[in-house]
């Protein structure tokens, strides 16, 4: 029943309980017209543009299309083997030589995870130069080709982002350009070419690298990306802990971390004071980098 019919009724029964049985008062012609086919509400922009309100809807729903992360679709870009090969990265865990010790720090690492419940990880090392960047890329592929697992690979080194180098991919917007607000998370989501894979590069490099990956949109940007698909892993190749207060800042924000270092290298200082550094964060296991034996 329409709100003019239940008004005319209402009015009646006021009216009979005040006089006794009196006469009820037939609704007009214009109001049954109206109560049977009403009119379709109008609203006007501030261009003066008449529009209805299915059209309003229209438009709103578009709207948060396009601010919602994920909606249209990652942009493809094919990765150069010939570089991959140069900084020994493992694009093919099936036939590469070296697929096996992958597939072993892959299973380690993941059994670690996910016992907690876990499905980020940050790769992180003492100081540069040690092999994060490899090894979580290396990672990332392996838990791509497993059959139930899809991989987002996040280069969160943002003074010296290196995955899109790494793959041979061109120089573009990234997580930077996000964080920032230049950018949406469709227009910076990469796949490679490596099915259930898709990266996110690190972007223009920053000097305020510490104070974005500290900030709010940070932070929530990895709580949407842990919750969206049940089936998703995030690899995060995050900087080094001795030489600035990034990684230290971004340990907060995952379920875990691996310190990847290296042999003949890494000092056991470096080692002690990188695990002092990163206090109660999560340190689920280390990776002996570069050792022959």
């Amino acid at each position: 029943m329409t709100d003019i019919l239940k008004k005319a009724l209402a009015r009646t029964e006021r009216e009979g309980k005040k006089d006794g049985l009196k006469k009820i008062q037939p609704v007009s012609h214009e109001e049954t017209k109206n109560a049977l086919h009403p009119k379709e509400t109008k609203t006007s922009t501030p261009e003066s543009k008449t529009v209805t309100h299915k059209e309003i809807d229209t438009e709103d729903k578009l709207a948060v299309q396009k601010k919602t992360p994920g909606v249209a679709k990652t942009k493809k870009e094919h990765f150069d083997r010939q570089i991959l090969d140069e900084y020994k990265i493992i694009h093919d865990c099936r036939i590469h030589p070296a697929a096996d010790q992958v597939k072993i720090l892959r299973t380690q690492m993941l059994q670690r995870l996910l016992s907690t419940g876990g499905n980020s990880v940050l790769i992180t090392s003492p100081r540069p130069g040690e092999g994060k960047t490899v090894n979580a890329i290396n990672i990332a592929i392996s838990i791509a080709q497993e059959v139930d697992r899809t991989v987002l690979l996040i280069d969160a080194n943002l003074r010296k982002p290196a995955i899109h180098k790494y793959l041979g991919l061109a120089e573009g917007k990234g997580l930077a350009e996000y964080l920032l607000g230049k950018a949406s998370i469709s227009e910076v989501l990469i796949n490679p070419g490596i099915d259930k894979l898709t990266i996110m590069p690190g972007g223009t490099p920053l000097t305020t690298s510490s104070e974005m990956l500290g900030a709010s949109r940070m932070a929530d940007l990895v709580e949407e990306m842990k919750n969206r698909y049940k089936d998703r892993i995030l690899v995060f190749d995050g900087p080094d802990i001795l030489t600035n207060a990034d990684s230290q800042v971004f340990s907060k924000l995952v379920d875990g971390i691996v310190m990847v270092v290296e042999a003949e290298k890494t000092t056991k200082q470096d080692i002690k004071q990188a695990i002092e550094r990163l206090g109660e964060s999560p340190l689920i296991g280390t990776i002996f980098n570069k050792s022959y034996n």
